[in-house]
């Protein structure tokens, strides 16, 4: 009897050891098949000022689109067009201040801020967005100027040149003196130089000064007679190569300095590109715009003459000599800065 209990207890402490034995394989089995869990995306807010439907949030959509692809989804990006998450007034202080981690910086909006990117704006007369987005990026390379070093710069861009659009033909340069046009920044100093009676609004309120004859027309890219309508209430545009407009984006610092190595990379390489590509679909987005309004509108094109021009650059060289007096009071080499602007102007309007 005692032989048989004993072996009763013998197999029974046999079998509770294959037991154990077998679950541990089976937690070993299970844990060695399980991946290790994939690392969390970094998300990004990025905030712009005009509608979605315009230039610059439809590069802000391609711009995200071309992060999450190279980064392979390690970063997303949500954006806010239309001032859903900050004003273009405080656009700049409102990524500073970590209100957004990225946004598109108007600079043409906030005179004195930007002494050295300013220089882009002069009437040097360029004619392509590309040709002024590229120099705008290649100035900001060579100097980095002090203006933008408390945030991260993720690319830069400028509109194309600043046109007349109006309710009455314009077809030479004494026809714009006197004449109420809506216009801001260089452009509507450069107006102001012509002798025309420059009105600053916002554009908004445009379609509404224009049925009530409170101005004539408007300055600036020509992109506007479709994405604004403006073409339903001026039936002329005038060819004067104008000033253009300066955007920067850029990335609160702390953020940035957050981000992976590999995404840093990224969105280096990404940064002159970006430059490129916006300039380049403007340009072909304006001219899709003015042919749109000839169709749609009877719109008629008149482009000053050579002589013309060369008077308006003369007649406005105040507005480059004002800016250098600035520059140098913010101690950059100004002639050295102009030169270069002049020199890439011809560069990239090729």
């Amino acid at each position: 009897m005692k032989r048989l209990i004993y072996t009763g207890l013998l197999l029974a402490t046999l079998l509770a050891a294959l037991f154990a034995a077998g679950c541990s394989d089976s937690n070993t089995n299970e844990s060695s098949t399980q991946q290790p869990r994939a690392a969390e995306p970094v998300r990004l807010t990025y905030a712009n000022f005009p509608p979605a439907f315009t230039v610059p949030c439809v590069q802000m959509e391609r711009w995200k689109e071309e992060v999450q692809t190279r980064t392979r989804g390690a970063v997303q990006v949500e954006t806010f067009p239309g001032g859903t998450l900050l004003k273009a007034k405080n656009m700049l202080r409102g990524v500073m201040e970590g209100q957004a981690d990225i946004g598109c910086v108007a600079m043409s909006y906030q005179p004195g801020v930007f002494p050295l990117s300013t220089a882009v704006e002069m009437p040097v007369g360029f004619t392509s967005g590309k040709a002024s987005s590229q120099t705008l990026w290649a100035l900001f390379e060579k100097y980095r100027p002090a203006e933008l070093e408390q945030v991260k710069v993720l690319t830069m861009f400028a509109t194309p040149p600043s046109n007349i659009m109006s309710r009455v033909p314009v077809q030479t340069l004494e026809q714009v003196q006197g004449l109420e046009l809506r216009g801001n920044g260089a452009s509507g100093r450069f107006l102001d130089a012509l002798g025309a009676v420059t009105v600053s609004m916002p554009m908004p309120e445009v379609p509404d000064a224009l049925q009530k004859n409170m101005i004539q027309g408007l300055f600036t890219s020509l992109e506007v007679l479709q994405d604004m309508k403006f073409a339903e209430f001026c039936p002329y545009a005038t060819i004067m190569d104008g000033p253009v407009y300066i955007f920067a984006v850029v990335m609160n610092q702390d953020r940035w300095n957050a981000l992976p190595q590999e995404a840093k990379d990224v969105l280096d390489v990404l940064a002159p590109e970006q430059a490129a590509w916006t300039g380049q679909y403007w340009d072909s987005h304006t001219a899709e715009a003015v042919e749109w309004a000839r169709k749609e509108h009877g719109l008629q094109v008149f482009t000053l003459s050579d002589q013309d021009k060369t008077h308006a650059l003369e007649q406005s060289a105040a507005l480059v000599q004002d800016w250098k007096e600035r520059a140098v009071k913010a101690g950059l080499p100004a002639e050295a800065v102009l030169a270069d602007v002049l020199a890439w102007k011809q560069e990239f309007d090729q």
